[in-house]
């Protein structure tokens, strides 16, 4: 699996989690879809990732 297809699913699936958990337990789970957007508005402005460099570790290409 490429890192960028893995990427996606990971993210895609994180904030399906926090809509599925601000829906059956507190709306305070915004706060974890919040962190997602905003940590992708940095790294498309600094092009660095945390996701990106734990999945290099795990030897996605």
């Amino acid at each position: 699996m490429r890192r960028n297809t893995a990427f996606r699913l990971i993210v895609g699936m994180m904030i399906v989690a926090s809509a599925v958990l601000t829906y059956a337990h507190s709306r305070w789970w915004l706060l974890f879809t919040l962190f997602i957007g905003v940590n992708m508005f940095q790294s498309g402005l600094t092009g660095w990732c945390l996701l990106e460099d734990i999945l290099k570790k795990f030897c996605l290409n």
